[in-house]
């Protein structure tokens, strides 16, 4: 059931938006430029995001909506929630809708509106008002294509967010600075978008051979992983599972910087100026999805096992101040 959250802000009288943006934490950092600009391009409206539990929190601290509409995802043998939701789309009375997120799911509310006159729609959907129907969109980035959506619908000023609102104090775990960021995790199902774990923690020794503490970041799900590392690199960090998502960008500013796989924290690692590594396999195109930031960097090789210790070393010492030092154990590859 798609629950609304208590909406702590003045209600705006004028018209109503709504955003649709479900995830994943990847998907959603890139969608808070596009986010931005429709913002500011309704500055006089009352703007609903309706998302997934886990970006509430995150969406709400923005500043760019009003209220957020948590949205359950109901499956198709839950008819009684479908109805619930198509309830709630009906009765809202928005006058526009965003779809961000342009799955099958999104699109198919689009369709809940039925019999009655959908609002005006920007998305996918079949029969929106407008349409995102440029057939090269699957081959663009995702913020390119997403800005080139709402171009369609004149917003035009679409540019990377304003991350001053990311913050929130991490004294509480007591890191020792110097320290760089660690992103060893990913997806599940994708071991292969994954640098094999025992080179980061290769890797996490080096930085503490050189007066550099390690910071291991990830979710409960990747916990064997992290401790694996560990093992191997007992003065390193592990956080796995206590961070949020403002817990990153907070850690990502005072990080001297951050390496990672591709996967969700490390856009929003980028996003707040750290300097990033992401090592890419070919299960993934950075030009469809690399993190933006001002100070990204890409090491890409046709499988993460053949990316050599040195390479990375080499590579990431050159990224920033305090690097410099680092050096490769002799025989090591």
């Amino acid at each position: 059931m798609m629950q609304p959250s208590p909406d702590k802000t003045p209600a705006r009288q004028q018209k109503k938006i709504l955003i649709i943006k479900l995830g994943a934490l990847g998907d959603m950092v890139q969608a808070l430029g596009p986010m931005a600009a429709i913002r500011r391009h309704h500055e006089a409206a009352h703007i609903t995001i309706m998302t997934s539990p886990p970006y509430e929190d995150m969406l709400r601290a923005t500043g760019y909506c009003d209220h957020i509409w948590i949205d359950h995802k109901p499956r198709w043998h839950q008819p009684g929630l479908w109805l619930d939701l198509r309830k709630h789309l009906r009765e809202a009375g928005f006058a526009r809708v965003y779809d961000l997120q342009t799955s099958r799911r999104s699109s198919l509310y689009f369709h809940l509106y039925w019999p009655d006159k959908p609002p005006r729609w920007s998305g996918i959907a079949q029969g929106c008002s407008d349409p995102h129907d440029n057939p090269a969109r699957d081959h663009m980035h995702t913020i390119d294509r997403q800005a080139q959506q709402l171009n369609l619908c004149g917003i035009l000023d679409v540019t990377l967010p304003d991350m001053s609102w990311a913050d929130s104090d991490t004294s509480r775990f007591g890191i020792q600075e110097p320290f760089v960021l660690m992103v060893p995790g990913g997806a599940p199902h994708r071991p292969a978008k994954r640098w094999p774990s025992r080179q980061f923690a290769t890797l996490a020794k080096t930085l503490v051979k050189n007066g550099i503490t390690p910071i291991l970041l990830g979710t409960r799900s990747e916990a064997r992983l992290l401790d694996g590392i560990t093992e191997l690199c007992p003065k390193a960090r592990n956080l796995c599972g206590l961070t949020s998502i403002t817990d990153l960008a907070a850690l990502a500013r005072r990080a001297v910087a951050a390496i990672g796989n591709d996967t969700g924290p490390m856009h929003m690692i980028a996003a707040v100026q750290c300097p990033s590594l992401v090592l890419f396999s070919d299960e993934s195109d950075p030009r469809l999805c690399t993190p933006r930031g001002p100070r990204v960097e890409i090491l890409r090789r046709e499988t993460l096992e053949d990316l050599s210790l040195r390479s990375v070393t080499t590579y990431f010492a050159e990224m920033a101040p305090g690097l410099e030092a680092l050096g490769i154990p002799s025989g090591m590859h």
